[in-house]
């Protein structure tokens, strides 16, 4: 019959295997049982993991890890595959691990991993390593073993630390948390999680950001705002090297200052300006009265001394931990007495209120304006001039 070819045993060979090559770089049959042993492979280490089960763990590749990670109380841990890159008996697989610290997240924190797998003799996958990926923060327990202290109201976890310190940092926090449930309430999960790194340099590490960045930062806090009971519990990440220079005095202020930001994390929204969601954690912070203003706010005082006495309320700008070390405290101390300002003026409570009522507004814009005429009855610019008289009256 006109337009027929007869077509020879080799080449239907050769058709099979281009048919062949082609499902296989297409990311058809091929590709989806490596993938589907990529993730059979997480799936039993996570459970080696939740089991603290070593030899089961050891099955699946390296070692590497394990022992940093025993100490940690957790509730949950698992891998999902995103991505796989064969070449052959090696691949580079990405996968978000997502893992829950027992008694404290309610949701999962989700972190990207870059693991290097390879085919071994029994032609199986396994784990030569586990990193966090390229854009991703490091783990605590990518950074050494990871040693735990239990408070009351929190969980401390540190590297390279004695269990006294770490007991320190949660008799510390046990001050802190019912410190803030008195200024703030108590319609928060009143636990607060703490990270020890053992260096600055590590500290960045789990930020991922340059080291230098938080240079007399004694501490930060980590969380996603304005997300309600969901969202997983907040990280106080601690740089040992401020940390540690401070007194008695100023660990517990830090330290009350950053359990005051877990608290409110919740009504802290995109809406809220930095000079109040730092402010009111500096107001908690100094609420017990041991320090002046003088004292606990002494560029701000050296600047109204000498006549220069702020025109407006600190922009979110000047809350950067690059640049100007002094610009820096002035925006602190500036949002500090702002809101000591309406606690003693309007009361503690309004001073609550107000809080909660910027962070529910839809946007930025207009959100402080609203809340000042409804809860406080004045305007920005009406606060803004008592606000610079209270700087006088309590600092010049």
């Amino acid at each position: 019959m006109a337009g027929r070819r007869r077509v020879s045993g080799a080449s239907v060979v050769a058709l099979c295997l281009l048919l062949v090559s082609l499902v296989a770089c297409g990311g058809g049959p091929a590709t989806d049982a490596a993938r589907a042993e990529v993730q059979s492979l997480l799936d039993r280490r996570a459970r080696a993991v939740l089991a603290h089960d070593l030899t089961a763990y050891a099955r699946t590749g390296t070692r590497a890890g394990y022992d940093n990670l025993r100490a940690v109380p957790l509730a949950d841990w698992s891998y999902r595959l995103t991505a796989l890159d064969r070449t052959g008996d090696t691949a580079t697989a990405q996968a978000d691990l997502s893992y829950r610290v027992e008694g404290h997240d309610r949701s999962p924190v989700t972190t990207t991993r870059t693991l290097r797998l390879s085919r071994d003799a029994d032609d199986r996958w396994r784990v030569e390593s586990d990193r966090p990926a390229r854009k991703s923060g490091q783990q605590l327990w990518d950074q050494g073993t990871v040693r735990t202290a239990r408070g009351d109201r929190s969980l401390v976890l540190g590297v390279g630390r004695s269990p006294a310190q770490l007991r320190d940092y949660a008799e510390l926090a046990d001050r802190a948390v019912p410190a803030v449930s008195d200024a703030w309430g108590r319609s928060w999960p009143r636990q607060v999680v703490i990270l020890v790194p053992e260096s600055l340099q590590d500290m960045g590490g789990l930020l991922n950001s340059p080291a230098s960045s938080y240079r007399g930062i004694a501490a930060v806090t980590t969380g996603e705002t304005g997300t309600g009971e969901r969202a997983p519990a907040d990280r106080i990440i601690v740089n040992p090297d401020a940390f540690g220079l401070l007194g008695d005095s100023g660990r517990q202020v830090v330290l009350t200052h950053e359990a005051t930001h877990v608290a409110t994390r919740a009504h802290t929204t995109a809406a809220t300006p930095l000079w109040l969601s730092e402010g009111f954690a500096d107001w908690v912070g100094y609420r017990s009265g041991e320090r002046t203003p003088s004292e606990a706010a002494p560029e701000l005082a050296y600047a109204v001394g000498r006549g220069d006495v702020p025109t407006a309320l600190p922009g979110d700008e000047d809350f950067g931990f690059s640049g100007d070390a002094d610009r820096l405290a002035r925006a602190y101390e500036s949002g500090w007495l702002a809101c000591r300002l309406i606690a003693d003026r309007w009361g503690e409570d309004r001073l609550g209120e107000f809080y909660r009522t910027v962070g529910a507004h839809k946007q930025r814009e207009g959100a402080i304006e609203h809340a000042m005429k409804t809860v406080l009855g004045t305007t920005p610019e009406a606060f803004t001039t008592q606000w610079r008289d209270y700087l006088r009256s309590e600092l010049g």
